[in-house]
């Protein structure tokens, strides 16, 4: 923005100087030429008079003293001709004497009594007659070079630059001054802004600089910055506090259910169990909620992890279980190399997306967890999948499917696509071949990393598969 407001600001002065200096410059310039072929048709005017009177008297041999005696002073070329047109004398040392140059407009007109000046790129030249009344008895040509009236419009026009310049300067410097002053407070602002997006302001920005209202918006943003960071830090007590206060009474209330199962009747042990299963569905249900709001109320910055070790230890953890249930558990796909997540992320959503596979994997059927370099990794069950109505609404807080038998809390896969979003990366559902469901999880590769693909070789261990 400094550079924008400079930018302007200088771009107004260039055009108010413009504006100043080449009309100025155009006028002097105009001006020198003037003064000068006025200064050249006074001279020749002179000059014919005398050549006249030397021509009257038949004092022919006194026209080259007068020349010449002029054209030493002034550094211009005289050329004297009688009525004929007959060079009578020239102050160039080399020109001829004698010869005819009636033919030469200037001189021609002259000749008829008709002044005539011109002004050319280099030369200023004035042609009068010698008469009296209308009795011409010669013509004089007065040549000048503009060299030294040029050299003085170079110099007013270079003085003009220079004084733009200048100007330009003194405009530079008090605009740079100007933007710093107006723009200091937007830095520090946006500097804040920063800060508070990871989670915590520690810099707050400057109210003590800049226009006032941008000291106005910098307090305003402090205090709002400052009444948020009270609300998150207010929130992450309660949900800290309230992960040790209802652990408590729900492991009481489970313990109250278990005990009264000697007292009641036979026939009532099925209603006891469903209550036991539904507290336990309730503490599963406010962990995954305390969970998922520490997870919103954490900012973190993704890091570079290692996928294929990640998903050799994850699988590894789950094959036991997968084994008891006769599930198969297996990796596949080449080596994935490392991609940006945020601390502890990946093996969250491997973990939640494999129990929600192993959840609905039917005995002998294989859960799978494909490696794609580049992208990322896939899930896939042979469960019975999901409609495209349920793949839609699957990220919904505690939704759950209509036809589901089992006691999920409708929680995983919310957590598992906030942890994909904060690492930069997104997860999409897709119907397996065949029968199942395959998560699509897209996470950004590591640049450069590309020794895994170009081996083609896994860097840990593939999980074991559990024999059905």
């Amino acid at each position: 923005m400094t550079r924008r407001l400079l930018l302007s600001y200088l771009g107004l002065a260039i055009l108010v100087l413009a504006g100043l200096e080449i009309p100025l410059g155009w006028i002097y310039a105009r001006g020198e030429m003037t003064r000068a072929s006025q200064g050249v048709e006074r001279d020749a005017s002179m000059l014919a008079e005398i050549t006249e009177e030397n021509i009257e008297e038949g004092n022919l041999e006194a026209l080259p003293e007068v020349v010449g005696d002029y054209a030493t002073r002034t550094g211009r070329h005289v050329v004297v001709t009688d009525r004929q047109g007959v060079v009578l004398a020239d102050s160039d040392p080399s020109g001829r004497t004698g010869v005819s140059i009636a033919a030469a407009p200037d001189i021609a007109r002259a000749l008829r009594n008709e002044p005539t000046v011109v002004t050319g790129d280099e030369v200023l030249s004035a042609t009068m007659p010698g008469s009296s009344g209308t009795t011409v008895r010669g013509s004089l040509r007065l040549t000048s070079p503009t060299a030294e009236v040029d050299s003085r419009v170079h110099r007013i026009w270079g003085a003009l630059a220079l004084a733009g310049a200048c100007v330009l300067a003194a405009v530079a410097l008090a605009a740079f001054t100007l933007a710093r002053w107006i723009t200091r407070p937007l830095r520090t602002l946006e500097a804040a802004t920063a800060q508070l997006a990871d989670g915590r302001l520690t810099s707050p920005p400057d109210t003590t600089t800049g226009p006032p209202e941008l000291r106005s918006l910098a307090v305003s943003f402090t205090d709002t910055a400052a009444r948020l960071q009270q609300l998150l830090k207010a929130q992450q007590a309660f949900a800290s506090e309230a992960s040790h206060q209802l652990k408590t009474p729900l492991t009481a209330l489970r313990l109250r259910l278990e005990n009264f199962e000697p007292y009641l009747d036979p026939r009532a042990h099925g209603s006891l169990e469903e209550a036991v299963d539904e507290v336990e569905r309730l503490s599963r249900m406010v962990q995954g909620l305390l969970a998922l709001a520490r997870l919103e109320n954490s900012a973190t910055t993704p890091e570079p992890v290692d996928l294929d070790t990640v998903i050799v230890d994850r699988a590894a953890m789950w094959e036991p279980l997968a084994a008891e249930q006769y599930v198969a558990l297996a990796i596949t796909g080449r080596a994935a190399g490392r991609v940006w997540a945020i601390p502890g992320a990946l093996e969250q959503i491997i973990d939640n997306l494999v129990a929600n596979a192993l959840r609905v994997s039917p005995p002998g059927t294989t859960v799978t967890i494909h490696r794609a370099p580049g992208t990322g990794l896939h899930v896939i069950d042979q469960g019975p999948g999901m409609t495209e109505a349920d793949r839609a609404r699957a990220f919904d807080r505690f939704w759950r499917s209509s036809d589901s038998q089992h006691d999920g809390t409708g929680l995983g896969l919310p957590i598992v696509r906030h942890l994909v979003q904060a690492s930069g990366g997104d997860i999409t559902l897709h119907p397996a071949p065949g029968t199942g469901l395959d998560a699509a999880v897209r996470l950004r590769p590591v640049a450069g990393d590309r020794s895994c693909e170009a081996s083609g070789r896994p860097r840990s261990r593939p999980a074991r598969s559990a024999a059905p």
